[in-house]
């Protein structure tokens, strides 16, 4: 028997593994930046450059960047900014791993701490966790029907499915300008920015994705005039982008991961030549994958009245939507304050990351559990000396609500920043209210006997002339149509035709009238 079959499209982790890499370097100040004196900010990322891939291993290349930014040391002291990259070489284990394979790689900054060993040379600490796995695009296929074949009998079931219609990698490029107001002088030197992608709102619709949200920029910079006072800008600028996407629609289940990855902030000049214009760049990258939900009825068994028919089945899985959920989270702190005695005037700026560090299935839900690491920039009432920052880490333990979660599903989470604000309710505090959004897309997974082929054999003439033409067959317990038709190789249309049967449903003792075909 030749089966018509469908391929459902499902993606899965093969393997994973965490490595975590130590830096504990010494770094020289190049030669164009003036001696260090107080740090005042810190921060750090990672960017892979290559992976290399043999059998049952990672081989990943790519770099650790710090950014400083720092009061000189000497009579004239400025506020200046340096940059620094040390080497990433790191072999990952991966079981199974192999020439073919997709590896997917994330990371994250466990600690950074930048000290002081001479105002010409820095200590360097940070840990990198990097975590790897094997994604793994698998195609199931289950039979749907029977080809050329008139006398074969099928029982089917219906099953509702979900599979993976689109994957795909792709970026936005979102470029904005921000204009300096008139009342602040022109830039000279950018020292110190942080460029973010908010609220992002990722939306499958016909052929394409489509994203919005706001491109938080923050520039400390200086005029170029020793004598005057840093100035900076922080503003919002909403966006909206699109990026193809082949075969989407606006019916699909997304799974879209955005990972900001590059970033530039370039100092333009205004209609009247004056450099009063700030060009922003991001380049956030997507992983997109697209399920689509449908109900599919497969075959479960199949006889001929007169050929044997053993079908031959292999357990497989499938899986089934069980919810879609978005639950934010709200959090509010103080942030530790590191010095100073001066009153706080203003804060300029705050940014923050999430890390989470636990997260499991408990009863009609998901727990997750980790912390937002924040930091301030602020003003104080010191004139010589006025830029401070203030870090804190605020732990969080929410749980998404899923009514009806088991250990038979599985997850995929998604965790951003919706909203971050930062005030002072006295001149001595900074308070940090922060709402996070935490979306899971939860699968039910079950395992089902999927027939793969069926086996045939000719059926003994004498067995089959032996059999009666007719019977007269009194229902037991848990017999189905199904069942009794193929027990005296005849039909369920038969079955019902002879006996004026109106439904499927049979009571025990149910007197019935069985023709063999």
């Amino acid at each position: 028997m030749d089966f018509v079959k469908k391929i459902l499209h499902q993606i899965s982790r093969k393997s994973e593994a965490v490595s975590q890499i130590t830096f504990d370097e010494d770094y020289n100040v190049p030669d164009a930046r003036p001696d260090v004196g107080r740090m005042i900010q810190k921060k750090g990322e990672v960017t892979i450059g290559d992976v290399q891939i043999s059998e049952g291993k990672a081989r990943v290349f790519g770099g650790l960047t710090f950014h400083l930014l720092y009061v000189s040391d000497g009579e004239r002291r400025r506020i200046c900014q340096l940059s620094g990259e040390l080497p990433i070489d790191e072999t990952i284990h991966l079981d199974g791993l192999t020439g073919g394979d997709k590896v997917c790689i994330t990371w994250e900054v466990e600690d950074l701490n930048l000290h002081l060993i001479n105002s010409r040379k820095l200590g360097v600490r940070a840990i990198v966790t990097l975590h790897a796995w094997i994604e793994e695009l698998c195609d199931l296929a289950v039979p749907m029907e029977i080809r050329g074949e008139s006398d074969v009998a099928v029982k089917r079931q219906e099953y509702r499915v979900v599979e993976l219609a689109v994957q795909k990698k792709d970026v936005l490029r979102v470029k904005k300008e921000l204009t300096i107001p008139s009342g602040k002088p022109e830039l000279r030197e950018i020292l110190w920015q942080d460029l973010e992608v908010r609220g992002l709102d990722l939306r499958s619709e016909e052929g394409r994705v489509s994203a919005q949200g706001e491109l938080f920029v923050f520039c400390l910079y200086s005029d170029g005039e020793e004598d005057h006072p840093l100035q900076w800008v922080e503003q919002a600028l909403p966006f909206q982008a699109e990026v193809e996407c082949q075969g989407c629609i606006s019916e699909m289940i997304p799974r879209i991961e955005s990972t900001l990855g590059q970033t530039t902030l370039e100092i333009q000049p205004d209609s009247d030549g004056e450099e009063r214009v700030l060009q922003a760049e991001a380049v956030p990258e997507l992983d997109i994958c697209l399920y689509q939900e449908e109900t599919v009825s497969l075959l479960q068994d199949v006889y001929h009245p007169h050929r044997e028919c053993i079908p031959k089945v292999q357990e497989e899985t499938l899986e089934s939507l069980l919810i879609r959920n978005s639950s934010k989270c709200r959090l509010t702190d103080k942030l530790q304050m590191r010095v100073p005695k001066n009153k706080i005037l203003q804060i300029c700026h705050s940014d923050g990351k999430i890390k989470i560090d636990e997260e499991r299935i408990v009863e009609n839900g998901i727990e997750v559990a980790g912390v937002v690491e924040l930091r301030a920039l602020y003003v104080v009432s010191d004139d010589e000396m006025p830029f401070y920052a203030a870090e804190t880490a605020l732990p969080f333990r929410h749980t998404i609500e899923v009514p009806g979660i088991g250990p038979d599903c599985r997850y995929e989470l998604q965790s951003s920043i919706d909203q971050l604000s930062t005030t002072m309710p006295d001149s001595s505090d900074i308070e940090a209210k922060v709402v996070l959004n935490l979306n899971a897309l939860v699968f039910r997974r079950r395992k089902e006997m999927v027939m793969q082929y069926v086996e045939e054999k000719d059926r003994d003439p004498e067995e089959l002339q032996s059999l009666p033409g007719i019977t007269c067959y009194f229902v037991k317990p848990g017999d189905t149509l199904w069942d009794i038709a193929k027990k005296f190789y005849t039909t369920t249309d038969k079955i019902r035709e002879l006996n004026e049967l109106k439904t499927e449903t049979l009571t025990p003792m149910q007197q019935l009238l069985v023709e063999r075909v």
